[in-house]
């Protein structure tokens, strides 16, 4: 099995975090490798916001799933403008390339975060209102997901439970 396989297996939806904080180190080397995600048009339609103050940890955690309370970080994930290339191919084919760059490059900060042990959960649940009010993001901003990031008490990787491969793929040879 080669490393990225093993990195797939290792990455999970942490729900119990333990109260160990994330160093500034750690989350730099997780945005940089976000950074560098691919975008439709390479129009980077993000921002991310790095939260390890606790009092505004604590707030935010008020405002989503009860887990996350003990969370060493969070990154929120706002969505931008995106370039007008990407924004007028998108009109032209009837596509949201934006909302798919967030995911994508979602999954870079959670894959990246694993590569460096940090457990983390991806979060589309939580209040974004309280969430923008809390960290003073304007009103027209839309906070499309939020990463909790930290360490694990759980000593095991749960095993993934997903459809099987013949439910979701068809060759055409």
């Amino acid at each position: 099995m080669n490393y990225f396989q093993e990195l797939i297996l290792k990455r999970e939806s942490c729900r119990k975090f333990n109260e160990k904080p994330v160093s500034k180190k750690d989350l730099e080397t997780i945005i940089e490798a976000a950074r560098l995600a691919p975008s439709a048009c390479n129009g980077q339609p993000w921002h991310f916001i790095a939260v390890t103050n606790d009092e505004l940890k604590k707030s935010l955690s008020s405002h989503m799933q009860p887990f996350n309370a003990k969370a060493g970080a969070f990154i929120v994930i706002i969505q931008e403008k995106t370039n007008i290339t990407s924004s007028i191919g998108g009109k032209i084919k009837h596509q949201d390339y934006a909302q798919m760059d967030i995911g994508i490059v979602t999954s870079y900060l959670s894959l990246a975060a694993t590569s460096l042990g940090i457990s983390n959960c991806i979060l589309g649940w939580f209040d974004e209102s309280k969430v923008k009010e809390t960290l003073k993001i304007p009103k027209k901003k839309r906070v499309r997901l939020i990463l909790s990031l930290g360490y694990t008490d759980d000593k095991d990787v749960r095993t993934k439970l997903r459809k099987d491969i013949s439910e979701i793929v068809d060759y055409i040879d």
